[in-house]
């Protein structure tokens, strides 16, 4: 019977949990980038509403404490993290709508909102941290994709917050408007009482038509290299 041997290089397992910290940031201050800004995006899987993509330059004399990717924090702790951001950091927020996803594709619409995001900063940054495999183009500076950034990066977990804060606002708002789908509750993601409400009322404005099942014959579908972040 073969022994399995423990692994030299643990780090390189999934299951290892990751701790975003501020190395990334301080490893482009020393090649000379600075200011850095974290950026990413919510909502690129839901069948209704934008996708709102977060910029974040932090002070690092003033980074909140208990960042980390918006996905692992409660709704109660992102929304206390999300005024602490706003109070400490420079911030912008930008986002594409569904019918602008259904022009183009989720992909391309993220990374739009992405960049506008960036580009909307009050301080230029001189460097950007981007959540997943992409940077977007346009920009006036250099960046580096992150896989699992906002794992890895306090920069990136908090415009993690930030978008995902903006956005859970923005369909509770939209809830007062269309209150046929329940979208205070599931924020546009396919839940079975959406989907009931989509059954029950046909689409509204605010769904996206490219998605399934939404989406018409003859319209190509979303794909999961779409929607990977």
């Amino acid at each position: 019977m073969k022994r399995r041997t423990p692994p030299d290089s643990p780090l390189l397992f999934e299951d290892v949990p990751l701790t975003p910290d501020f190395k990334l940031e301080l490893k482009a201050r020393k090649a000379g980038h600075w200011p850095v800004a974290g950026a990413d995006e919510a909502g690129r899987g839901p069948l209704a509403g934008p996708v709102v993509a977060a910029a974040v330059i932090l002070d690092p004399k003033r980074i909140p404490q208990g960042l980390n990717d918006s996905k692992q924090l409660s709704a109660a702790k992102r929304e206390e993290l999300f005024l602490q951001i706003l109070a400490t950091a420079t911030v912008s927020i930008a986002s594409s709508s569904a019918t602008r996803i259904d022009d183009t594709d989720i992909r391309k619409a993220s990374l739009d909102a992405m960049r506008r995001a960036i580009c909307g900063l009050s301080i230029p940054a001189a460097y950007v941290l981007t959540d997943g495999l992409d940077v977007p183009q346009g920009l006036d500076c250099p960046g580096q994709a992150v896989v699992k950034g906002d794992a890895r990066s306090v920069s990136i977990a908090a415009a993690s917050i930030v978008a995902k804060v903006t956005r859970d606002r923005m369909m509770t708002r939209a809830h007062l408007v269309f209150p046929n789908y329940g979208f205070a509750a599931h924020a546009g993601y396919g839940t079975a009482q959406h989907r009931a409400g989509i059954e029950a009322h046909g689409p509204c404005p605010l769904h996206r038509m490219t998605f399934r099942p939404l989406r018409k014959d003859g319209v190509v579908a979303v794909t999961e290299e779409m929607l990977r972040d």
